[in-house]
């Protein structure tokens, strides 16, 4: 429930909300709208036709998300490759390792995965890994770990990486819209409406995810 209102009524009130809209952009979940904001672009003026991404298991979309949109991407997509170890890709190899909500998957190690992305990396490259510290349990194809902001900044710290940002995004209301079932319903980019200004909401008690980027020294 929402302030009190019983389960059918916030359901008829968030169905209103999320009903088409002529011309109002719906790109991502409420799982991602906030997050891929923030990420939005960061990285411009890093792009270069010159320059390598190493995507981890279907990452490929942070690349121009970022503003990557001339660097060559590489996939490393499981279970042929596994982010704690990238022995098929050599030392120094590229400027970028991209792991879009991988880490909670990894069977092993979380800080093997940070050495092995600060492995690959050359001097100055830049990881991102974007994770999640409240979700349903999702087997893709195991779910493991969970992650605090402060979490991923000890996994890159205690393995050489500087951080550059690091943070997270949730609500205790969106935890009750995500238990609702519309977890996987695209947010109107709206800012009247309600369930748009639910997914902008911050509250860094309750975060849903999280994430972090660092560079290689």
């Amino acid at each position: 429930m929402f302030g009190g209102l019983s389960e059918e009524l916030t359901r008829e009130l968030v169905e209103y909300a999320l009903r088409p809209s002529p011309g109002t952009p719906r790109r991502w979940h409420i799982t991602r709208l906030f997050m891929y904001r923030r990420l939005e672009n960061l990285l411009k003026d890093e792009d270069s036709p010159e320059r390598t991404a190493l995507s981890i298991s279907h990452s490929a979309n942070l690349a121009p998300l970022l503003g990557l949109g001339s660097v060559a991407v590489e996939e490393a997509n499981f279970p042929e490759h596994d982010i704690t170890d990238l022995a098929a890709f050599a030392d120094e190899s590229f400027d970028f390792v991209l792991a879009d909500q991988v880490l909670e998957h990894v069977a092993g190690d979380p800080f093997a995965a940070f050495r092995e992305c600060h492995r690959v990396l050359k001097p100055g490259g830049i990881v991102v890994q974007t994770t999640c510290f409240f979700n349903l349990i999702h087997q893709h194809p195991t779910d493991f770990w969970r992650f605090t902001p402060n979490a991923l900044r000890l996994l890159c710290e205690n393995t050489g990486l500087e951080v550059t940002s690091v943070g997270g995004w949730g609500n205790r209301e969106a935890w009750h819209f995500m238990w609702l079932g519309y977890r996987m319903h695209k947010i109107p980019e709206d800012p009247k409406n309600p369930i748009f200004r639910l997914a902008m909401k911050q509250d860094k008690k309750y975060p849903v995810v999280t994430w972090v980027l660092a560079r290689r020294p």
